[in-house]
Order: C-alpha cells, then structure tokens, then sequence
C-alpha cells in the first residue's frame, strides 16, 4: 500500500491523468494508488493521507467512512474528492463542476432538452445532476442491466430515437480496451450534442461516430482537468482562477497527449517531416511501414511479391491496432496506403490529428521500392484513387514544397491552436 499525502485511488489507474495534471496545478506531490477490493476498507480506516481524489469504483463506497460530506455531493451520492481534517474525513463531488464546464465549453444549450445518461455508477448520478441542472426536460438512465426507473440499450435504441444529448459514463472504450461501442448513433436522428467522460483514448468510437454525424461532441479530457483545478482549490483551501487554469492546463495536455499523424501518398515527404517533427517537439517517433519491416523481417516490395498486397495491408492494420493506437504525444508517419481501410483511420483518429501532406505529383520521384507506384503513370493513378481519401479523413491539408522546415513550421503552428 502506497503511503500518500496527496493523490487518487482506484481499482485501476493506468490509464490516469491525474498525477500529470496535479503537477500543472500545484506543488503538492500527487501519486496514483490503486487498491483492490479486499484492501479498500483497510486504506480508508487507516485515514493515512491529507487529501485524496477517488475513481472508479469506489466513489459510492467512499461515503460510510466521511465525518462530513458538502451538501452537492449528498445530492448527488457520489463522493471524489476527500479532505482528511484532523483524522474527520470531508468528502466533495468536484466532478459536478468538471461535467458542467465540458458541457459548457462544448457550447449545447441543454435546457429543454431530452438526454440520456449512459451507466449507473457514480459518475451517472454527477452527470443526471448536471443536467437537471441545466434544466434538461428529461433524463434518461440506461444500463446493461436496468432496475426501476433505468431502460436497456435496445429500448434507448428502439423507442427513444427524439434524443437530443447523450452523456457516457460507463468504461466502455476506455483504455485498453478502447473497441467498445454501446449504441448506434444512426439511432438518434435529433442528437444535438454528445460527451464521454472518458479521456483516455481522447475521442471513444462514441465520440468519433458523433463526429462523423456532424454532431457536436467531446471526450473527458476537460472534464478531467476542470474537477481537478476545483479539487485542488479544496486540497489546498485556496481560490484559483480556475477557468484560466483549466484552459492553460487542457492546452499543454492534448499538445502532451495527442498524436500528430502523417498521411499522403508516398514520396511525399512523410517520414521525413515525421523525423523532423519528432526531433523539434519531443515527441516519439513511429514509422509504419519501417515497423512492419522490423517485425516482418521483409522489405515491403518483398512481402507485396511472396504474399500479396492483401496480407501487407492485414500487417500494417495489425500494426496500428496494436501500436500506434495506443501511443500519446507521438508523430506517427503512415504508408500511403493506411487509409484504405477505414478502421485503420478510425484507430488513428484516437488519439490523433490526422494531417495530410499534399505535394505536387509531378514533383514525386517514383522508385521500385513502392510496388503499387514504382513508375510515374502508377503513381498518378494512385494519386487519383486516393486523394478523395486522404481530403476526407484528413484534418488538415498541408501544402507541402521542397522546403522540410516550412513544412515542419505549418504543422507545428496548426497543433499548437488546437
């Protein structure tokens, strides 16, 4: 057991934030524990922290050890943020202010609105609370298992397709296992807005699938930092100007934790900006294509003329869905082939944003390494298959020249904007 003065605990942590996030905030040492079940009831007699923040799934189970607990969280009968005052333990919800300011910042006016809340943990009842009060007109329970008053997926799906906001909750598509997938957004044809209090990945197969519906929608990275600004005004009993740091802290997280990928036809200059991107921001490097060689022990030509483009295309998938899908803050160089597939795009966008390096054609220099443009007229056909491609997964153009470096400046100051 982890003898802390500061920090979260939880079942399981390696997916957290909140030690990264905290030293932004403050000078306190923060650290993660996690704690099993069976050893739950002994870390909270032993009250051996000054103040602690509290995950999944514990934030219920927290409160028959509080000697007091605020008012809001009462209400709402979850518990994240624990205060240890002369051995009395003072229990808050500052994720009540987390959920409310990512709803807020994603700019969907709730009130009058019909939502739905995905899951029945702590964190359900912190997101029913937020938009009760923002005056949402209906709220919605869902689970897997529904009881009294919650529905099932199916019936969410068959009988209430006027849904206007949807807010997740449950663990499904967290990191590692970030397949996950609860419902068919062609279900909803009013949704007005979506969040998931996941961040880890940055964007849920929830949060992408709302995207691609042109419907407004974010992760829980915000989230994450708004609750934790708050909890540390409650750690440290000293006001901050929260919004300005919250701002300040989400900033420097998704430039730490997104991944900047690189798209275009090959020749274009990928793995060069790539390199080039990695050396200026800090940032890990991973070429697909040279890691396909590494573990194939092939070159491409090789693999594409022993076993068809086919099982080149299986590995560079296998690649991405084992590797590059799970990697934060890197520069990530694709073949001009990855975005074929559309699961390979999906898995990218992640925890990516996706930049596609438009150079003229005419000035790509063919060479019999690329099988499929290894002469100028196969090059321009493959220019023209895939260019519809690389426009619309892409998230933004650049217009690359022969100059690396203004290349590298572009991408640069587009990242840092976002």
């Amino acid at each position: 057991m982890i003898n802390m003065k500061y920090g979260c605990i939880g079942e399981k942590l390696a997916h957290s934030y909140s030690k990264e996030i905290h030293s932004k905030i403050a000078p306190y040492e923060y650290e993660l524990c996690e704690v099993s079940r069976e050893g739950f009831a002994e870390f909270m007699e032993r009250r051996d922290f000054i103040a602690i923040n509290v995950t999944i799934p514990y934030k219920r189970d927290v409160i028959p050890y509080l000697s007091y607990i605020d008012e809001g969280a009462e209400k709402i009968g979850a518990v994240n943020t624990i205060v240890n005052r002369g051995g009395k333990l003072c229990g808050y919800n500052t994720d009540f202010y987390g959920m409310s300011a990512l709803i807020r910042r994603l700019g969907v006016d709730i009130c009058g609105k019909k939502a739905a809340v995905l899951g029945t943990g702590g964190t359900s009842r912190t997101a029913r609370a937020v938009l009760s009060s923002m005056g949402a007109s209906e709220i919605l329970t869902v689970s897997r298992t529904p009881h009294g008053e919650e529905i099932g997926y199916e019936e969410l799906c068959s009988e209430h397709s006027d849904l206007d906001f949807i807010v997740n909750t449950t663990p499904c598509g967290m990191y590692p296992n970030p397949d996950g997938r609860l419902i068919d957004m062609a279900c909803f044809s009013s949704l007005k807005g979506v969040v998931d209090a996941i961040y880890n990945p940055l964007r849920t197969n929830l949060i992408l699938d709302a995207q691609e519906c042109g419907i407004p929608a974010s992760g829980g990275l915000y989230m994450l930092v708004a609750q934790a600004v708050r909890a540390a005004e409650i750690f440290m009993d000293k006001d901050l100007d929260t919004v300005a740091v919250t701002e300040r802290i989400y900033a420097e997280m998704m430039a730490e934790k997104q991944d900047i990928v690189l798209i275009g036809m090959p020749g274009c200059g990928k793995s060069t900006v790539g390199r080039a991107l990695s050396e200026k921001l800090g940032k890990d490097y991973l070429d697909l294509d040279e890691e396909i060689v590494r573990s194939d022990g092939r070159e491409i030509s090789r693999i594409f003329a022993e076993d068809g483009e086919a099982a080149f295309r299986d590995a560079e998938t296998r690649v991405i869905r084992e590797r590059a899908r799970f990697l934060t803050g890197a520069v990530i160089s694709t073949g001009g082939g990855a975005v074929l597939r559309t699961d390979n795009v999906r898995m990218l966008k992640q925890n990516g944003r996706i930049y596609f390096l438009n150079r003229d054609i005419e000035k790509i220099v063919p060479t019999k390494d690329r099988p499929l443009s290894s002469d100028a007229d196969m090059l321009r056909k493959r220019f023209r298959e895939r260019y519809g491609i690389y426009k619309s997964v892409c998230d933004r153009e650049i217009i690359t020249d022969e100059c690396v470096e203004n290349t590298v400046r572009s991408i640069v100051e587009d990242f840092g904007k976002q």
